[in-house]
């Protein structure tokens, strides 16, 4: 579904105990930041919190998609995290969140950037694949499910 390099193993996690959405962004900027050399996970996290300030990225059912662009790569690149708990953050349902995918694209991926949104916002929109992830037992298993078609 996705290039090979958008989401990996090593950026999946899976059961963590997170209880903030605060704490949710800087997880996701740490993995995203993760073996990129030219990403820190302090900016990645501005980032990111920059967008959210501008509106939830609460899609409901449990789902967030915070997503930021970045000058410090050339291609898109993606995190996931399944949290232990659901978590309050302010989404469109009230619903609190706990599978949460993190999207950088390059500053200047506008196109490329609305396209992979809209395909991660419909791999999100059915029940079967929200059912899925809750129920995937690692983060292999975690991306395999990302992964497919």
């Amino acid at each position: 579904m996705f290039t090979a390099d958008l989401i990996t193993e090593s950026r999946i996690g899976h059961g963590l105990e997170i209880a903030s959405k605060k704490r949710l962004l800087e997880t996701l900027a740490e993995l995203l930041a993760s073996g990129h050399p030219r990403l820190s996970t302090e900016v990645v996290f501005e980032r990111l919190l920059e967008r959210e300030r501008l509106g939830s990225t609460g899609l409901g059912h449990g789902i967030a998609l915070p997503h930021a662009r970045i000058r410090e790569i050339g291609e898109p690149l993606g995190a996931f995290v399944r949290t232990a708990a659901g978590i309050d953050y302010d989404a469109s349902d009230g619903e609190p969140v706990d599978l949460a995918f993190a999207l950088l694209v390059p500053e200047e991926a506008n196109d490329e950037h609305l396209r992979l949104l809209a395909r991660l916002a419909g791999l999100f929109s059915d029940p079967l694949n929200r059912a899925r992830l809750r129920e995937a037992e690692d983060a292999e298993a975690l991306l395999k499910l990302l992964d497919t078609d």
